[in-house]
């Protein structure tokens, strides 16, 4: 019987792809979007991630046609007004920056991970995984950004505290630069100073989602915050190219995350494979 995933965000840039590897593994994979699109081979539901009616229905959609669900991947993001205005320091930004970097890229997360844990707890497994950031250690965009994405963390870390002993699993994923179609378009050989042929495709990522939901030390990490790069090279998975993508850790200093480390590390700052951060 195949897996059942559900990606939000999956209608471009690393949901689509993260969609479109986890359909060539052989997952039933559905997708939500407002335009209720995605890959080829996904299901694509319409959803508002700012409205947690649109995100019930969705569930409710996925039980009924599909019986259960065994991996969650919470990847919806909304951009504030004006992208680009990232560049400006908070204080001269509209404050309802906060109703999309918040509302929907934290709390919508938080939202599908409750109804995702009622299915996988009462099934007894399924992963849930948050697409988080190294801006959870370095400043990246923007203050409310790095807000969001350092609460994606610990919410897979608290989550794992309360999930355990029901075999579901939840962890935060920190990509490194991503090879997006928007990126690509840009014509350039590197971007915020890391190099594009050694960054991560969006399919890449998928096909680490799929080897850590099949890891059968995936227990043991729950509530952990892992580096996609690093998740590659443990499992042998490169990218479209073949590949294996650069780990940006020592980028941005080094160390662990989530959880806390239970006495310092004798090395904070090495580069380890597979390690949780």
């Amino acid at each position: 019987m195949a897996r059942v995933a559900l990606v939000t965000g999956g209608s471009r840039g690393v949901g689509y792809g993260i969609a479109r590897a986890l359909v060539e593994d052989g997952w039933t994979t559905y997708v939500t979007s407002r335009r209720g699109s995605g890959p080829d081979g996904a299901r694509a539901l319409v959803c508002d991630h700012a409205d947690d009616a649109s995100v019930s229905a969705v569930f409710d959609e996925i039980a009924s046609d599909a019986g259960g669900l065994d991996l969650l991947v919470n990847n919806a993001w909304a951009a504030p007004k004006g992208f680009g205005g990232f560049s400006e320091p908070f204080w001269k930004r509209p404050v309802d920056d906060w109703d999309t970097l918040i509302g929907v890229g934290l709390r919508a997360h938080y939202v599908a991970s409750v109804h995702a844990a009622r299915v996988m707890t009462e099934a007894g497994s399924g992963l849930i995984a948050n697409i988080s950031s190294f801006g959870s250690r370095g400043h990246l965009h923007s203050v409310l950004y790095g807000m969001s994405k350092t609460a994606l963390d610990k919410m897979a870390a608290d989550m794992a505290v309360e999930l355990r002993g029901t075999g579901v699993s939840s962890i935060s994923l920190w990509l490194g630069l991503i090879r997006t179609e928007l990126l690509l378009s840009l014509g350039v050989d590197e971007f915020a100073g890391f190099s594009l042929a050694r960054a991560e495709d969006p399919e890449f990522v998928g096909r680490v989602i799929a080897g850590l939901s099949a890891d059968p030390g995936l227990p043991e990490l729950s509530g952990h915050t892992l580096v996609t790069a690093e998740l590659g090279r443990a499992y042998g998975i490169v990218n479209n190219d073949g590949t294996p993508p650069d780990s940006h850790r020592a980028a941005f200093g080094g160390g662990p995350l989530f959880p806390p480390p239970a006495e310092p590390a004798a090395d904070s700052d090495s580069d380890s494979e597979r390690t949780p951060t």
